[in-house]
């Protein structure tokens, strides 16, 4: 399961402003936490902030300076992610590319040039996807393309695209139906999400976003984007690994129980 920490974001408003008050402390803090509490990757996102190019720059160097894990490097910009890939010390994700002509043209030389994992929006021109069938359609442009590119299956990650429920409450069936089916056409690729997505709008969102993981990881999903300090829905992850057959003999779960991470 990879799980990347989605907290060192600034469209969070406290991010933000500890990236233009260059707090480092604050945010050296916030790296460290997410990685030991589980993170298999840090995302680093300044592109709400006033100089993204500068602050890229700057947060890779800082991040890496208290954690050893990759870093998940997320712009719209492809200059902005051109700068983060080039100070990380080790193999990136990058986040993210679509199927949209420019978006492919700026990223996938990127993806190849610095032999990153990729997340795959399940997007192309034609805008969000509608439907299961929508999703399929622009997977195979994103696999065959990025394959045929020299990118192994196992260094992409395809987003299905989560939608809210507050706007349909059937977007929950289509994503999960959407996992399953992507499951099936490409096993040798993985699936991520950003779990907040599912519960925008909605009063209680933890409460969705835990039920939805849990469901999703039945589903096929085996990676997420999500809070690593919710010591609640790590606990969930846990337990749903073990129920999914994806944890031997028990041993991740025991292993985080005795070590006080996983508890009730």
């Amino acid at each position: 399961m990879f799980i990347i920490g989605e907290l060192i974001n600034s469209t969070r408003k406290a991010i933000a402003q500890a990236i233009e008050q260059k707090d480092e402390g604050y945010l050296k803090d916030l790296a460290r936490r997410q990685a030991n509490a589980g993170a298999s990757a840090i995302d680093i996102n300044a592109a709400a902030s006033s100089n993204e190019i500068e602050n890229m720059k700057w947060l890779v160097d800082l991040v890496q300076e208290v954690v050893d894990v990759p870093l998940c490097i997320d712009s719209p910009s492809a200059d902005a992610l051109a700068v983060g890939l080039e100070h990380c010390k080790g193999r990136a994700v990058i986040n993210s590319i679509t199927a949209e002509k420019e978006r492919w043209a700026e990223v996938l030389p990127l993806v190849q040039q610095f032999k990153s994992k990729v997340v795959a929006l399940c997007m192309d021109n034609k805008g969000m996807p509608e439907t299961v069938s929508d999703r399929l359609r622009v997977a195979d442009a994103l696999v065959n393309g990025l394959t045929a590119a020299g990118v192994s299956p196992d260094d992409i990650y395809l987003d299905p695209l989560l939608k809210p429920l507050g706007v349909n409450h059937l977007y929950g069936l289509e994503a999960l139906d959407s996992t399953r089916q992507l499951h099936d056409r490409f096993p040798s690729v993985h699936i991520v999400s950003g779990l907040s997505n599912i519960s925008f709008g909605l009063p209680e969102r933890k409460l969705i976003n835990r039920t939805f993981m849990v469901m999703s990881v039945f589903a096929g999903m085996d990676a997420f984007i999500l809070d690593p300090l919710d010591q609640q829905i790590m606990a969930q992850l846990a337990a749903a690994k073990v129920l999914a057959g994806q944890d031997e003999y028990c041993m991740d779960y025991i292993t985080g129980v005795r070590s006080g991470q996983v508890k009730a």
